[in-house]
């Protein structure tokens, strides 16, 4: 493969990685959420405008950790910042909406996440995503998430390529927000019926892995960087989607379960990393899987880049102030950052500076 975004500009070390985070990257991904701040505090309705504004405040660090793909990119950025953000945005604001749900209508969820399906087709027309629940004026804030997404992709030369695997996963993320988040004596045997739709193709995994891969922006985020590339060709796309799904996308939520265990337990929400038998079964499984996805991201051009979002990845969850408040995720923590690379360590200094900015 000779993807111009995949090689010559890509930062090689954590450094360098670092260095385009803090003067590029941090900033306006901040200016953007400020933009999407201040639309989502003319929000009429209370309980769309609470969820909005609570997504933004306790999830910024997954649109600044998803941005970090533009950082192989710079020239790009002004097009990869604001979609990542933007799609990110839909997810953390959609699963607020469907995780404290006033309704727990399929139909409800399914047609809220068609906003995500329509924001990465810049051919699809708006709708009504409100359509099945009470809460509606939202003051269009919704649909500007989704035509930000679309004016973005529309500029991607390369998308045509990128964008069936795009769907794909998109797809993916909306059965799974689905069924995650229906009747509660209905969610594991829906959950169960799907796995069964597609466990021949992933053998090696768990039922709740793959779930939890489904949950995953890294595919999309990365296909979008790929798709920077006006001689992105189909195989290429696909064998990105390839290398980062199910491995990468796995590692990335069952960390991000991993942190929230307690905070599940509380609002009652299912939790992937509550069904291994114990924790030293937890954490030889999430040892595989960060096996597994080291060795897919090898076969891609500039693959130290992917290892950095590998590394990035354990270092940004198990450094989270919420695995402090848990004894039983500390220890799984203390675990997994055992003999860690020089490369985790230095993102776990960066990743803990970080938040301290925020604060």
């Amino acid at each position: 493969m000779k993807l111009l975004v995949l090689s010559g500009r890509v930062p090689r070390t954590p450094f360098k990685l670092m260095y385009r985070v803090y003067k590029y990257v941090l900033p306006e991904v901040r200016r953007e959420l400020h933009r999407l701040r201040s639309l989502a505090e003319s929000i009429p309705d209370p309980e769309l405008r609470t969820q909005a504004l609570a997504s933004m405040a306790s999830k910024q660090f997954h649109c600044e950790g998803g941005a970090v793909y533009a950082a192989a990119n710079i020239e790009q950025r002004h097009i990869l910042i604001p979609l990542i953000v933007a799609l990110q945005t839909i997810s953390d604001y959609l699963d607020n909406l469907c995780d404290r749900s006033t309704s727990l209508d399929p139909d409800d969820f399914r047609l809220l996440h068609q906003s995500m399906l329509d924001a990465v087709n810049p051919d699809a027309p708006l709708r009504d995503y409100y359509a099945h629940r009470e809460e509606r004026l939202d003051e269009g804030y919704l649909h500007e998430l989704v035509r930000t997404c679309q004016g973005c992709v529309s500029r991607l030369p390369g998308y045509r390529h990128a964008r069936p695997f795009v769907t794909e996963l998109v797809t993916l993320y909306s059965d799974l927000q689905v069924y995650k988040h229906i009747r509660k004596d209905l969610r594991e045997p829906r959950l169960l019926a799907w796995w069964n739709e597609h466990r021949s193709s992933y053998a090696h995994l768990q039922w709740n892995e793959f779930a939890a891969a489904t949950g995953s922006t890294l595919g999309m985020f990365m296909l979008f960087l790929a798709a920077a590339d006006e001689n992105l060709s189909e195989g290429e796309a696909r064998f990105i989607r390839d290398a980062y799904f199910p491995h990468v996308c796995s590692l990335h939520i069952l960390l991000d379960y991993l942190i929230d265990q307690e905070e599940d337990r509380i609002g009652g929400d299912l939790n992937f990393c509550n069904y291994y038998n114990d924790q030293v079964t937890l954490i030889e499984r999430i040892g595989e899987i960060v096996q597994h996805a080291r060795e897919d991201v090898r076969r891609l051009p500039a693959w130290r880049f992917h290892r950095m979002i590998i590394e990035g990845l354990l270092a940004l969850y198990l450094s989270d102030p919420k695995v402090r408040q848990q004894a039983d995720v500390r220890r799984i923590s203390k675990r997994l950052m055992r003999n860690s690379p020089l490369t985790r360590l230095f993102f776990w200094g960066n990743s803990v500076w970080i938040r301290k900015q925020q604060t």
